[in-house]
C-alpha cells in the first residue's frame, strides 16, 4: 500500500504479530530544502573574509563545509520530523519503539530513502456491540461520607491560635531550623517561619517526634537519619544534625457546624449546607459511575471480539504505559530511579505487572477503531469546534483559530481520531443495557474459562510468553 503526501511517500508492508515496515522516500527537492536551510543556518555562525557575520550565502556554506557533512545535520535534525511525517502518510497506530534503516545520504538530484519497522494496532474482528448488558454500580451518597465533607469544609476554614503551653500532637509551630551533614550544611535543609504541625508525618522520620513537648522560645536538637529511600540521592540513608528554634505554639480551633457557618459558605442553614453537599457527591459519583460504565461497555466489546495480540507487541504496549507514568511522575518531581527505589521493585518486575493492562488496552483499542471503520464515524466540523471550546476557553481564543492552527500544522487528524474514538465509545454505552454490577461480576466469573481459552487461541501466531525534608507523600 503506497501513500503520498506534501513532502514524501511511503510504501507499508504488513509483516507477522501485528508489524509493518513503513518505507519511506524523501523527494529531492525537499532534501534540497532541508540542506539549505542547514546550511543558512551554519553561515550564521561562520566567519569569511568579504562577508559579514552571519550573511555567509548557503551554496558557500555547502562549498567549505562539504555538502555530505552538512546533509547528514540536516538530516539529523529533520529525521524525527520526516518521521512523524511518515507515520502519518502510511494512516498507521504504531505501537512500541521503531526499528529505523536510512540506507544512506543521496547524491545531489536523488531521493533520500529510509524505512521504519514498527509494530502497529491490531485489527479485531467484532463481535456483538450493540444492545450489550453491562453491570454499572448504583449510586448512594452515605452520611459518613457528607460527615467527610463536612468535616473537611471545617478543616480548611479552621484558625490556629497561639498557646503557651508545652506542643503536643495536632499542634502546629512556627520554627526556624537548619541541618548539617558532618557539620556543613546541606541544600534544603534550612528553613525559617515554617509551620510544622505535629502528628502530619509529612517530615522525616523523627523530626516531629523531636518536637513534641516543646516551648516557645525553646531551641532543641535532633540527631536523625535520612530514610534510604528518600527522593534525592545524595541525602538518602545520611546521618543529619538538626537545630530546631520554637518561636510560637499554635493550636487548631474548628468552627461549630451551626448557622454562622453555612452562611460563611453561602447558606442560610445547616440543613441546606448538608442538601448542597449530598448533592454535589451524588452528581460526582454518577459521573464517575457513567465513566466507568462506558469504559465496561468496551470491554464487553472487547471481550466479544477477536483481537490477536502477540507477545511482543504486549511487551511494547506495557513500554509505553510505562514511560507514560514516567512522564506523569517526572511532573511531580520523581524520577524513574527514584520511583523504582521507593516501592523496591525492578523496571522488569514493572512491565511485567503492565502486560496485563497492555493486553487489555490493545483489544480495547482495536475495538473501538474497528467501531469506528464499521459504523463510518467522522466527526463533523461542528463537533471538532465544540470540542475545542474548552482548550479555546482556557487558552482565551477562538475554537476555529485553534482548529486551523491545527490544519496549518497538519495536526487535526489526531483530534478527528480522538473524537470519533469518544464518538465510538459513546455509541456502545448509549446502546448497553444497565444489569446490576453484581450481575455482571458473577457472569464474568462464569466466563473466565472461555475468556483464556480465546486469549490462547489468539496469541497463538505470536510469539509464546518465555531536597527538602518533606518524604514523598505516604
Amino acid at each position: 500500500m503506497a501513500r503520498v503526501s506534501a513532502a514524501l511517500s511511503t510504501t507499508v508492508t504488513e509483516l507477522p504479530d501485528s508489524r509493518v515496515r513503513v518505507s519511506v522516500q524523501v523527494p529531492p527537492a525537499e532534501v534540497q530544502r532541508r540542506l539549505e536551510s542547514k546550511a543558512r543556518q551554519l553561515g550564521r555562525e561562520m566567519k569569511l573574509p568579504g562577508f559579514r557575520r552571519g550573511k555567509v550565502p548557503p551554496p558557500l556554506v555547502i562549498q567549505r563545509v562539504g555538502r555530505e557533512a552538512v546533509l547528514e545535520e540536516a538530516v539529523r535534525d529533520t529525521l524525527g520530523h520526516w518521521y512523524a511525517d511518515a507515520i502519518d502518510a502510511a494512516g498507521i497506530s504504531p505501537v512500541g519503539e521503531p526499528d529505523l534503516d536510512l540506507s544512506g545520504l543521496p547524491e545531489h538530484g536523488a531521493a533520500l530513502e529510509f524505512s521504519i519497522e514498527i509494530g502497529v494496532l491490531p485489527t479485531a474482528t467484532l463481535g456483538d456491540y450493540r444492545g450489550l448488558e453491562v453491570g454499572r454500580r448504583e449510586v448512594e451518597v452515605s452520611e459518613q461520607e457528607v460527615e467527610q465533607e463536612i468535616e473537611q469544609l471545617r478543616e480548611r476554614l479552621a484558625r490556629l491560635e497561639a498557646v503557651e503551653r508545652p506542643a503536643g500532637a495536632g499542634d502546629f509551630l512556627v520554627a526556624d531550623y537548619l541541618g548539617r551533614i558532618e557539620g556543613e550544611p546541606f541544600q534544603g535543609g534550612e528553613g525559617r517561619d515554617q509551620l510544622i504541625e505535629l502528628g502530619s508525618e509529612r517530615l522525616i522520620p523523627g523530626f516531629e517526634e523531636g518536637l513534641q513537648g516543646a516551648e516557645a522560645g525553646q531551641t532543641r536538637s535532633l540527631q536523625l537519619r535520612f530514610p534510604t529511600d528518600y527522593p534525592r540521592a545524595e541525602l538518602a540513608g545520611k546521618q543529619a544534625d538538626f537545630e530546631v528554634s520554637v518561636k510560637e505554639v499554635k493550636r487548631k480551633l474548628l468552627p461549630d457546624l451551626d448557622d454562622d457557618l453555612a452562611i460563611e459558605v453561602g447558606f442560610d442553614t445547616v440543613r441546606e449546607l448538608r442538601e448542597d453537599i449530598r448533592a454535589r457527591l451524588r452528581e460526582a459519583q454518577e459521573q464517575s459511575a457513567q465513566a466507568e460504565f462506558r469504559e465496561a461497555a468496551i470491554d464487553v466489546a472487547a471481550d466479544a471480539a477477536q483481537v490477536q495480540t502477540p507477545e511482543a507487541l504486549v511487551q511494547a504496549k506495557a513500554r509505553e504505559l510505562w514511560e507514560r507514568m514516567l512522564h506523569s511522575l517526572s511532573h511531580r518531581g520523581i524520577t524513574r530511579e527514584a520511583y523504582l527505589k521507593i516501592t523496591g521493585r525492578a523496571e522488569q518486575d514493572v512491565l511485567a505487572e503492565l502486560e496485563t493492562e497492555a493486553r487489555q488496552s490493545l483489544r480495547r483499542e482495536a475495538t473501538i477503531a474497528a467501531i469506528v471503520r464499521a459504523e463510518s464515524i467522522e466527526p463533523s466540523e461542528q463537533e471538532l469546534l465544540e470540542a475545542l471550546e474548552p482548550t479555546a476557553e482556557r487558552e482565551a481564543s477562538e475554537p476555529a483559530a485553534l482548529l486551523q492552527r491545527l490544519r496549518d500544522s497538519g495536526r487535526v487528524h489526531e483530534l478527528a481520531e480522538d473524537l470519533a474514538a469518544r464518538q465510538a465509545v459513546e455509541l456502545v454505552a448509549a446502546e448497553s443495557k444497565p444489569i446490576p454490577l453484581e450481575r455482571a461480576q458473577a457472569r464474568e466469573k462464569l466466563w473466565t474459562p472461555q475468556a483464556e481459552r480465546r486469549e490462547r487461541e489468539e496469541t497463538a501466531g505470536g510469539e509464546q510468553p518465555s531536597a527538602q525534608l518533606w518524604t514523598p507523600d505516604r
